[in-house]
């Protein structure tokens, strides 16, 4: 099994030439991997209500890739926070899903009656690492869901623009629920993410 390290300026300048070079693989479980063995993989926590967090692993596609890697290492600047948006189409996320396409392809979910209640994307608030992963577990994204009879949601996907069904910005990472989430009114639902990078 591979070890798994910190990411370096070294192994991130890697993963953006390998990306540009379109020299990468992706994976089953939704990760990416390079050519030179750097695997970048993320993955979404839920729980409806305070019960039990799931977990469903995400595909982080190619603009996502590009936008994390120009932020950290190029001089595309860093927005001002990142969202977490929910969808209802039963859409398999691809390597080609781009922020410009997500609303309507994945159909996301916009409303404040037939959706959550606020008015943008909930917020996904990091807290820094000094490892190979980033997180919001420590202050997952929360909403209210309103609905006349119930909801059905499909999956979650992280984009930088903070307006709903926006087409700005970069889509960071989408992922398809194994099973969709049904809500009924007032149900409180939580959402985690986060983004591993190892070799």
């Amino acid at each position: 099994m591979k070890s798994q390290k910190s990411l370096n300026p070294f192994l991130a300048s890697a993963l953006l030439a390998a990306v540009s070079a379109k020299d990468y693989t992706n994976n089953e479980d939704g990760s990416i991997t390079t050519g030179q063995g750097i695997t970048a993989k993320g993955e979404y926590y839920d729980r409806i209500n305070g019960g039990e967090w799931t977990r469903t692993e995400n595909l982080i596609p190619t603009e996502g890739l590009a936008h994390i890697l120009n932020v950290a290492l190029g001089t595309t600047p860093k927005p001002a926070s990142y969202h977490l948006a929910l969808f209802s189409a039963a859409a398999q996320p691809a390597a080609n899903w781009t922020a410009a396409s997500f609303a309507s392809t994945a159909s996301e979910i916009v409303s404040m009656t037939e959706g959550y209640s606020a008015a943008t994307r909930p917020t996904w608030t990091p807290a820094n690492t000094a490892t190979n992963s980033i997180d919001n577990m420590a202050a997952v994204a929360k909403v209210t869901m309103k609905t006349a009879s119930s909801l059905t949601v499909q999956g979650a996907a992280m984009l930088t623009n903070s307006s709903k069904g926006s087409t700005a910005g970069a889509l960071i990472s989408a992922s398809k629920y194994a099973a969709p989430r049904v809500f009924q009114d007032g149900d409180t639902y939580e959402i985690g993410y986060r983004i591993s990078l190892t070799v």
